[in-house]
């Protein structure tokens, strides 16, 4: 069988997965931009392809039976374009690296350990108990807010508790009987949002991008958080309005955002060293923003994980078996898009 691995996966992970398939399988690399004649030979013979983005006008796969995404995500996949005999499947594995993240992100906003730094190799003595600076914050007694509560907002909860931190999740489908359930002490549907925004202390951006979510954070919403309260989005970026998200922080109608999922990106079939604003919004400009590249996955164990469960999915795919991860079956119907 032939496997297509398309954009940003390079030898070494491809030798990887040679390994981890054996011999039943050949392994070809492309891109979507190499030419459209090279590009139309390599799907025209695949029963497989990795890769984040599908879209109308690639040329014709007629062998496909599997379009295997390397990540989570699926808001670059046209489900329409993809032919329809083709089973879609996702990989998680990022959830390990994105909770530390928010594990991170919070204690540094609240322990400041790099401005500590920062000062004192300028001689500035501004924190601490010696010259009686003010004190800085503590996790414990904080209230985090989840917006989804699904494999990333289980684990930062499960990383979070041991904090003393309250956690509170919405999500489209709450079952106190559910894993994780037993972490949050206020737990409900997204029709109660606006119940639980007055009072956390951050608030979580955990769930999918859909037509349900989309600019579910908008200007209202950000209001009723109240100007000491922290946005942390690790999902994707126009979940918050971007307008609202930069004028709130500007305004300090909320205490500020920590941003790793962005508005603009640079072109991901281009190669590293492309330089490009994450946002039509100055936001590099304001001293409450904490700006990361979507990064917060992308950790050293990342990679290991997703290609054995891919590998696993091939090896499922070519005996016969049931994939796992499973977005669309063959002939199937979209995601749902629901809410989160």
């Amino acid at each position: 069988m032939n496997l297509l691995i398309l954009d940003g996966y390079d030898a070494e992970r491809g030798a990887l997965l040679s390994e981890k398939l054996g011999s039943g399988w050949t392994v070809t690399e492309g891109r979507h931009a190499d030419p459209r004649e090279i590009l139309a030979s390599r799907l025209a013979d695949a029963d497989a392809v990795v890769t984040q983005y599908w879209a109308e006008g690639l040329p014709p796969a007629p062998r496909l039976r599997l379009l295997q995404l390397p990540g989570a995500g699926f808001d670059a996949i046209d489900f329409e374009a993809v032919p329809a005999g083709c089973a879609v499947c996702n990989v998680y594995e990022h959830e390990i690296g994105i909770s530390e993240y928010i594990v991170a992100a919070l204690l540094e906003r609240e322990v400041r350990i790099a401005r500590m730094d920062a000062a004192l190799r300028r001689g500035e003595w501004r924190h601490g108990f010696v010259l009686g600076a003010p004190l800085h914050g503590e996790l414990h007694g904080r209230t985090v807010g989840f917006l989804g509560y699904g494999r990333i907002a289980r684990e930062a909860a499960r990383r979070l508790a041991p904090f003393g931190v309250r956690i509170a999740a919405r999500t489209r489908s709450p079952d106190p009987s559910g894993p994780g359930a037993e972490l949050v002490a206020d737990l409900a549907g997204i029709d109660r949002l606006d119940d639980m925004l007055p009072s956390v202390d951050y608030l979580v951006i955990a769930c999918p991008l859909n037509d349900a979510t989309r600019g579910l954070i908008g200007a209202r919403r950000l209001a009723l958080l109240g100007p000491a309260a922290m946005v942390v989005n690790v999902s994707r970026g126009p979940i918050v309005d971007e307008e609202a998200l930069y004028a709130a922080c500007r305004d300090g109608t909320i205490g500020g955002a920590i941003i790793d999922t962005w508005y603009r990106y640079p072109d991901p079939t281009g190669g590293v060293g492309q330089s490009c604003l994450p946002s039509r919004f100055p936001f590099e400009t304001l001293a409450n923003v904490v700006m990361t590249p979507h990064a917060s996955g992308w950790s050293a164990g990342l990679l290991d994980r997703r290609w054995s469960v891919i590998a696993d999915n091939l090896t499922r795919l070519e005996r016969g078996e049931p994939l796992r991860n499973l977005l669309r079956p063959p002939g199937g119907m979209l995601p749902s898009a629901g809410a989160p």
